[in-house]
């Protein structure tokens, strides 16, 4: 079989396992492009995907597409290749936020930790069902920890007075969407209902919303609002919900792309440890609220994404975009 043609089936299949990765509102905010003589790919942020009322300075569609990339070196070092990644490679492209070029170097006990992940690639979504009362192993949490260092972030598990302050900012931002019925612009064009539903390539189908929050305190934002939803009980959840806190020590492009393979990293290693995830960005969305996210006593680092770990359903996996929708080759 000729190498260019053996190239370009691998590196479609990478690229069908990067785009499992999750983004706000399943928005799927990334495209690749593969340089077949460069035995490069690149991955560039899709503005058109971008949510500007909620997500202004591209903060959430960065993380998106960070979490992208994890995802294709994961797979890479799985078919035993190894990855030269470059973030923002080149300032006068600002579209440009990573490059991987693929080898076939010796292979390193790094290499052989990605592998280990990527059987969880397709088994890691998103959970919007009630979890048990029941904690996290401390070795658990260690190994979770870990994930997000390696990635250059910090993973922290806020004590119970840290965990309502960030349940009070979740509701806050709550209020603000009621208050402001316009901010859930964005929420409306991403969410998929009726039997728009069963045919979405992108966004959040009604399928993947979960039950009503009836009672406890998990936070979770209510895809649906006011709209109905047909057959959607409503459900008592966690009194005591288990959150993590993902924080990177600066905030710029290059620390929303290390968030989002920390995040990645992290959602992984849990769902390899038997736990179902959720995320909640809501009350990171306004610069004054994700101020007041941080650790109240140490307060270095900036909050990236809050996560919600615990043990019940994985939930739907939600719809993907084809792969020839988002891969470009250039030979």
């Amino acid at each position: 079989m000729d190498t260019r043609q053996t190239d370009t089936e691998t590196v479609t299949a990478l690229v069908a396992e990067a785009v499992a990765a999750p983004s706000m509102h399943n928005a799927q905010p990334w495209r690749f492009r593969y340089l077949a003589g460069e035995r490069t790919v690149l991955l560039l942020a899709d503005t058109g995907r971008a949510m500007h009322r909620s997500d202004p300075e591209d903060r959430a569609l960065t993380i998106g597409c960070g979490a992208a990339l994890l995802n294709l070196r994961a797979a890479a070092a799985h078919a035993g290749l190894t990855t030269g990644v470059r973030l923002l490679p080149d300032p006068g492209e600002p579209l440009l936020l990573a490059s991987v070029r693929l080898g076939a170097a010796p292979r390193t006990a790094a290499d052989d930790d990605l592998a280990r992940l990527r059987p969880a690639i397709p088994e890691r979504h998103t959970s919007r069902h009630p979890f048990e009362e029941r904690d996290v192993p401390e070795d658990v949490r260690a190994a979770l920890r870990r994930a997000a260092a390696l990635e250059g972030a910090e993973l922290m598990f806020p004590g119970a007075w840290h965990v309502e302050t960030v349940l009070d900012l979740v509701h806050d931002a709550e209020s603000r969407d009621a208050l402001h019925p316009e901010g859930m612009e964005d929420l409306h064009r991403w969410t998929r209902l009726g039997p728009e539903a069963e045919r979405a390539t992108d966004g959040v189908p009604e399928y993947a919303f979960g039950p009503r929050l009836r009672d406890g305190k998990a936070p979770l934002r209510d895809f649906a609002g006011r709209r109905p939803v047909a057959h959607r009980a409503g459900a008592a959840f966690e009194k005591h919900p288990h959150l993590a806190l993902l924080s990177t020590p600066g905030d710029d492009r290059a620390d929303w792309l290390s968030a989002g393979q920390a995040l990645e990293r992290v959602l992984l290693e849990a769902t390899l440890a038997g736990l179902a995830t959720s995320l909640t960005s809501h009350a990171l969305e306004s610069r004054d609220l994700r101020l007041l996210a941080r650790d109240p006593v140490g307060g270095r680092g900036h909050v990236q994404m809050v996560l919600r770990l615990g043990y019940g359903p994985r939930g739907a996996a939600t719809p993907r975009r084809p792969v020839q929708d988002v891969l470009d080759i250039v030979e």
